[in-house]
């Protein structure tokens, strides 16, 4: 990589809910992770604020994107294009965009290689730590979707690329652990003796379940509630209980916390199908561990019991240290893809 001896190293990953920044010393040392709520959906103006809400770093820019799939432009072409010379205005005419399969291209050159741009975020997390542990199963939860890759001999492998292959192929879920609506789950859940249809709306999501169970981290949740209200158990348990036409008072939080628990049962068994279907293909060992990362690591840990693998935490190998080794779990992409290219 070109410039000063001292240049520090900003790994980006843009997000259509999420902007997340590594910052990294030349010669690996991860000094920084930071994540800030970005709806870029709303405008560029969305990015702007959550660029002001990070600490501030200079350095060269290394960008990995999911961001251009937002309904914010047209298709993911132009997403690619608009998103790359936004950032390239923002961060610096040597910003380069990580392009996947195809390595790293300048921005101004981002928009011929929009295949290869749009939403390779998975790739890299992939590739670097393939680098570091040789065979693995990166599963990476995060608060909108779960992206997983097998990699065996520092080579990753992967049956699809783009999203709606990757969706064909198991190795992209719309399941997270806070963004994704409730009705998305499942059609009904069970509540007082009968399987009661969910109500079609967007009153609760995965937030509000594992809030509910005692699951979700701190820092997890960063968008407004559903209903833009509170973030406490109640609350939850009042947006739960509407998905089944009911409210706390005439029924319990003990109730709310019974669905959550089944609600998380139903997530966490689409999830397990999902893994089952890319380890059926082979090509990486049966002791070969799971590797979580995302906020939503919690349930890779109970993946991993189940599909009986070792569980091993992305942070750990990508931080370096140990102080922000969750950090690096929650913001995988974003060290990855600046140690993809300081190596």
């Amino acid at each position: 990589m070109s410039g000063a001896t001292g240049d520090l190293i900003l790994g980006w990953d843009v997000g259509g809910a999420h902007l997340k920044r590594a910052v990294l010393a030349p010669d690996g040392t991860l000094l920084s992770v930071e994540m800030a709520a970005c709806p870029l959906w709303q405008g560029l103006d969305k990015l702007d604020a959550a660029m002001a809400a990070l600490s501030p770093a200079a350095g060269r820019s290394v960008v990995t994107m999911t961001g251009e799939l937002t309904d914010l432009w047209p298709d993911r072409a132009a997403g690619v294009a608009g998103l790359s010379q936004a950032l390239a205005e923002r961060l610096g005419a040597d910003t380069l965009i990580y392009a996947g399969r195809a390595g790293f291209v300048p921005a101004a050159d981002a928009p011929a290689h929009a295949a290869d741009v749009a939403s390779a975020n998975w790739h890299a997390t992939a590739a670097a730590l393939a680098r570091l542990c040789g065979d693995g199963v990166l599963v990476d939860i995060g608060s909108t979707t779960t992206d997983i890759i097998k990699f065996a001999g520092i080579q990753i492998s992967f049956a699809g690329y783009s999203d709606a292959e990757r969706m064909e192929t198991g190795e992209l879920v719309y399941s997270g652990a806070a963004r994704t609506p409730v009705m998305a789950l499942t059609a009904t859940l069970p509540f007082r003796g009968r399987q009661v249809p969910l109500m079609a709306e967007y009153f609760a999501t995965t937030a509000d379940i594992h809030r509910l169970t005692g699951d979700l981290p701190e820092g997890a949740d960063l968008h407004p509630a559903a209903d833009g209200g509170e973030k406490t158990r109640e609350a939850s348990a009042r947006r739960l209980l509407r998905m089944v036409g009911r409210d706390l008072g005439p029924c319990t939080l003990a109730e709310a916390e019974a669905l959550a628990a089944f609600a998380a049962e139903v997530q966490l068994h689409r999830l397990h199908g999902a893994l089952a279907q890319v380890l059926s293909t082979g090509g990486v060992a049966v002791e070969a561990p799971l590797i979580g990362a995302g906020v939503g690591r919690f349930l890779v840990r109970r993946l991993a019991a189940r599909a009986g693998r070792p569980y091993r935490d992305a942070g750990d190998m990508l931080a370096g240290n140990p102080a922000l080794a969750a950090a690096a779990a929650d913001c995988a992409p974003a060290v990855a893809v600046a140690r993809l290219v300081i190596n």
